[in-house]
């Protein structure tokens, strides 16, 4: 457990406490509001989320959005009042109607996948952001995991969540009087919160335990429903546990590196076993990021002691049915733990799975051979995946670059790594008042349909006056939101009265506002915009044309860089010219998130090329009209047309961070001053700036139907869940008749494959060819005891290099011919020499599958 639990401890603690649970009391009219409140559907439906507001509002505040909260304090004469009203009881059956029609409509994998009904996916992640109320999670790795649930629901898809409940989950942040960052936690009350703990047919909590060294640990298991899906989560602080067991789940990213390693193990172990304690037999497992990759050797551990497999036949079954997403852009963010850990941890454990203690530590090692390399998360859930992929088309391809040592054997570009572009979900984080407009002009199957391109061009449609007056009240109220935050922090922070007095009168509700808000890491940039302060100070004061940047974000608490651009935030906001204009809220989470991303109308990005795997909050900001101004990078690279918002550059990358940033700075200042604040001061007919409105019409016309949680899940159920479920059933068919043969298969291959040598090559090119000339390439290849139908021999050709290194490159197979002696073979192909310029081919070997974990297995590829 962290140092960071520094409130004031008024508790009184007693050894003697009889434990019991008060719920609400509501009258018989109003119980259906249990069972919307029970279902995070409320948190994306504007009529369940007003239904609650309507009970009374500022009480909704006070419990910060959270409907059992609400139901557990309001007065019980409200809640009396509130069943004899007519209007009410008449908005709560159209709530729970529409609740009943979203649950009963036919979804869009029922009619993609008619007949895929024992297709399960389990979906592992760290943390979820599904809403403010529920705080487990840290940033965006948990905001695209919720997103990603809410959209699983919404699609109909058979997937269930799997995480940690965080008694403490992520810190909150205060700022003291120097603007140094500070962390506090706060506890979490889950029988104050929409979810539920999970029972037997007794009535008693199921629980399941993992061993650690020396101890056993338990869980108990809650759930949380989210629109037609579940989320499973685990929690350890219960009273039979031990003092370190208990504290496993009390931190999001918190402690030592023995604490990370115990809560990895909890999730990836515990959560495969508190899935089958619950009857789920999921048939794809995703890992969200390297934190759970454990499960993949514990199901390893069961298949062997429950069905009798040996470890490479049950590692054929779990490969094929895993998918792994990263999202690190960097080898620093991977974890990575010591050998004398993993051996402290795992020394029983491997020794069930009945392999030799370096062929265990090899898993999760780059190089198989090193005996003194760590081991790494990531590279344990490449190993034992069939798929894997980044979240952005850009962070794909740094990928590739990042774990080339993976396969050294490969060409980049074939590096078994793919992307899926992140996406958000839609009807989470629009606006009411956008939300409203889409309805009038669009039609409601925008919800239904984000994906649709067809359905976004009626974007073209809504009046420029309704779209401008609808952005315009949603400025107005974040202004009004940040006063109020402003106010807080300057009364927790004990300034005086006139200070706090004057958080009234910070920002211009008509100004150009920028907003600023992500994770305060160095490489995002934070402090960017403020390199020059009097350049800053023209752009921002201007009377006629005023400016003004509302920041937000955390560092993490061991980050002092990171902790040190927070502060010169502060300190340049202090400045009598700009205090207006410069406003940092503290503690960001979702609820400001929805704030900025609703309100602003410039959404600032400019981190350092490459290392933005994807991002999403431009996402979020697109589909409230609000215009990027964005690096390419992440994927914006992908977003940007030209049209629908601003560039930071071209994609340029620098040797020297110093010039980089001197640049990239002077581009803000000028795209800033010559084309965004023009176009949005360029004020037509009605007071309206009309070049800015096409250009947000463009922006949620290109942007929307695709970065969106639908479209990304479609990619996955296509690319990756549907093949992952048939593979894994065709290989457990017959008591794992074909988990049993490949097993058998690629130890035959890999105990042979030493063997194999190409012993010639002959080919028809007579001088310089011609555009579609075309030509045969002959190959003598040796395979000692293998056979044809055991190896692929195939031509590597396309561009070359002056040093002979190739580029866009193609591979064809080569067709097996004839046998010409003992173990040696001829192979041809044809060639069509199909561009112009110097251009080269080359022959390799590999394992003859079409799975690409097998056939480009590490150690299993032999060139010529």
């Amino acid at each position: 457990m962290s140092d960071l639990f520094n409130e004031a401890d008024e508790k009184f603690y007693s050894k003697s406490v009889r434990n019991y649970i008060v719920a609400p009391n509501l009258p018989e009219k109003l119980t259906p509001l249990l069972e919307i409140a029970y279902n995070l559907w409320w948190v994306w439906n504007s009529q369940a989320l007003e239904l609650f507001r309507r009970m009374d509002r500022e009480l909704w505040e006070k419990v910060y959005h959270n409907p059992i909260k609400l139901l557990g304090m309001i007065s019980q004469n409200r809640l009396l009042e509130l069943a004899g009203d007519n209007s009410f009881l008449s908005h709560m059956e159209r709530a729970i109607n529409e609740f009943k029609r979203y649950m009963s409509l036919k979804t869009w994998y029922q009619t993609e996948f008619p007949d895929k009904d024992k297709c399960q996916i389990a979906y592992f992640s760290a943390e979820f952001g599904l809403h403010e109320s529920i705080p487990i999670y840290a940033g965006g790795l948990g905001i695209l995991s919720g997103d990603h649930l809410k959209s699983a629901g919404d699609m109909g898809i058979p997937l269930v969540g799997v995480g940690i409940l965080y008694r403490y989950g992520y810190f909150h942040q205060y700022l003291n009087i120097d603007g140094w960052q500070q962390e506090k936690m706060v506890e979490n009350h889950f029988t104050k919160m929409p979810l539920l703990r999970v029972r037997d047919k007794d009535g008693r909590p199921i629980k399941i335990s993992i061993d650690l060294p020396s101890i056993k640990c338990s869980a108990q298991l809650w759930r949380i429903n989210i629109g037609r899906v579940s989320l499973i989560l685990l929690d350890t602080d219960i009273d039979e546990n031990g003092d370190f067991a208990r504290t496993l789940s009390y931190e999001l990213y918190g402690g030592d590196t023995e604490m990370r390693l115990s809560q990895e193990i909890l999730l990836g172990i515990g959560g495969f076993r508190a899935l089958r304690s619950l009857g789920y037999n999921p048939s794809v497992f995703h890992m969200n990021e390297g934190h759970s990759a454990f499960l993949t050797l514990e199901r390893i551990r069961v298949y062997m002691e429950e069905n009798g497999l040996s470890f490479e036949e049950a590692k054929q079954i779990v490969a094929a049915s895993s998918v792994f997403t990263t999202h690190t852009p960097v080898p620093a963010g991977s974890d990575v733990f010591s050998i004398e850990l993993m051996e402290k941890y795992f020394e029983s454990y491997y020794k069930k799975l009945r392999i030799p203690r370096e062929n265990f530590l090899s898993l999760g090692r780059m190089n198989h051979s090193d005996i003194k390399e760590p081991f790494t998360m990531p590279i344990l859930a490449f190993r034992l995946s069939s798929h894997a992929n980044g979240v952005s088309r850009l962070h794909g391809s740094v990928s590739r670059k990042m774990w080339h040592r993976l396969w050294p054997d490969l060409n980049r570009s074939e590096i078994p790594i793919d992307h899926i572009t992140n996406g958000i979900h839609a009807n989470t984080w629009i606006s009411y008042e956008m939300a409203s407009l889409f309805d009038r002009y669009i039609g409601t199957v925008w919800k239904d349909e984000p994906a649709n391109q067809k359905i976004w061009e009626s974007v073209a449609q809504i009046p420029d006056a309704e779209i401008w007056r609808s952005h315009e009240r949603r400025r107005e109220r974040l202004v009004e939101f940040v006063r109020g935050r402003l106010k807080f922090q300057l009364i927790s922070r004990g300034a005086h009265q006139r200070a706090i007095q004057s958080a009234d009168e910070v920002l211009d509700p008509e100004a150009l506002t920028i907003g600023f808000a992500r994770r305060f890491a160095t490489y995002k940039r934070a402090t960017l915009i403020f390199s020059d302060i009097e350049r800053l100070k023209k752009i921002f004061t201007k009377k006629d044309m005023p400016v003004q940047i509302i920041v937000a974000g955390k560092a993490h608490p061991r980050d002092n860089e990171g902790k040190e651009f927070i502060k010169q935030v502060i300190h340049i906001a202090r400045d009598s010219e700009l205090r207006d204009r410069i406003i940092f809220i503290e503690d960001y989470d979702m609820n400001v998130a929805h704030y900025m991303v609703q309100g602003v109308d410039v959404w600032l990005n400019n981190p350092r090329r490459p290392l933005e795997a994807s991002g999403t909050s431009g996402m979020k900001a697109a589909v409230n009209g609000v215009l990027n101004f964005s690096i390419l990078d992440g994927w914006w690279c992908e977003g940007y047309d030209g049209n629908n918002g601003w560039a930071i550059g071209m994609g340029e990358e620098y040797g020297s961070f110093q010039n980089q940033d001197e640049v990239e700075s002077k581009m803000i200042y000028d795209i800033f001053e010559d084309e965004i604040i023009p176009l949005f001061y360029d004020r037509g007919h009605g007071g309206m700036p009309r070049g800015w409105i096409k250009k947000m019409k463009d922006s949620m016309r290109s942007i929307c139907p695709v970065f969106n949680t639908n479209r990304m899940i479609e990619e996955y159920m296509r690319k990756f869940y549907i093949k992952s479920h048939n593979d894994f059933a065709l290989l457990c068919k017959n008591n794992f008749e074909k988990a049993k043969q490949q097993a058998k298969w690629m130890e035959h291959i890999s105990q042979n494959w030493k063997n194999l040598s190409i012993n010639s090559v002959e080919d028809t090119i007579s001088g310089e060819l011609k555009i579609n000339d075309e030509f045969e390439i002959t190959a003598s290849v040796h395979l000692g005891t293998l056979i044809p139908e055991d190896v692929r021999v195939e031509v590597f050709w396309g561009y070359v290099d002056s040093r002979g290194g190739f580029d866009a490159v193609k591979a064809i197979q080569m067709d097996f011919t004839r046998k010409t002696g003992d173990g040696d073979y001829l192979y041809k192909v044809r060639i069509k020499a199909e561009r112009i310029g110097h251009c080269g081919y080359t022959l390799r070997l590999l394992p003859n599958s079409d799975e690409n974990y097998i056939k480009y297995a590490p150690g299993l590829i032999r060139w010529r």
